[in-house]
């Protein structure tokens, strides 16, 4: 199994790709009959700030009547002093965030939230998971549950859009110093990546462009596990 190393030097094992498990779990045997596995999609919208994390993740959940949470609302108090103060974040600050984020998504793809008139269930979550590492520790939860499928909406943007976005934003948190320093933390997805659970959107078009794009991916991905 993969490791992978985390602040303190602790590991944590990264689970399968959720493609791995379409070959093996995505149908079962039922008294000599193959029925179409039930999966729960936990759709992770990210990148950096000013990227429309929200915005589009709010719109992807209204389209696809499924849950929405924010991430940054999971972030503590001395969080988001730090980053309203200019100060980036480190890796010891978002990692109980990332763990407490997953934690909340996967209480929304619990099977009591199930709807019997619904064949996939999910949950949209903002998250910048700026780094690979961050992404892995949400993948856990696929690690976790096998009916679980972790997907990433990679919002891509260059730094002068996304600027010109957070300056333009009236008493929000964020400031234009954090982009800058999300942009130096950025690791991006690389084709290891985008060949497993990462899906990526341009969103240097305008909103209702990315909203679109953002349903349209995310319709492709739930009619191959039909």
């Amino acid at each position: 199994m993969t490791m992978v190393s985390v602040t303190g030097g602790h590991t944590l094992p990264i689970p399968p790709s959720p493609m791995d498990y379409a070959s093996t779990a995505s149908v079962k045997q039922i008294h000599g009959a193959l029925a179409a596995h039930h999966h729960r999609h936990m759709w992770i919208i990210t990148g950096p700030a000013g990227c429309g994390k929200s915005t589009v993740a709010q719109y992807v959940a209204k389209e696809l009547s499924i849950p929405y949470i924010e991430g940054d609302d999971y972030h503590s108090d001395s969080n988001k002093q730090k980053m309203s103060q200019g100060s980036p974040l480190t890796d010891i600050d978002r990692w109980d965030w990332l763990i407490t984020l997953r934690e909340a998504a996967v209480a929304r793809l619990s099977p009591s939230k199930r709807s019997a008139n619904k064949r996939h269930d999910g949950v949209v979550v903002t998250c910048s998971a700026l780094k690979r590492k961050y992404r892995d520790v949400i993948r856990i939860a696929a690690y976790n549950d096998h009916d679980v499928m972790v997907h990433f909406i990679y919002l891509r943007a260059d730094a002068d859009v996304l600027l010109a976005r957070v300056t333009g934003r009236k008493g929000h948190y964020m400031k234009s110093a954090m982009v800058r320093s999300q942009m130096e933390a950025l690791e991006e997805p690389d084709a290891t990546e985008q060949g497993r659970d990462v899906l990526e959107v341009d969103c240097g078009a305008s909103l209702t462009q990315v909203q679109q794009e953002a349903v349209r991916t995310v319709r492709e991905v739930l009619a191959d596990d039909q």
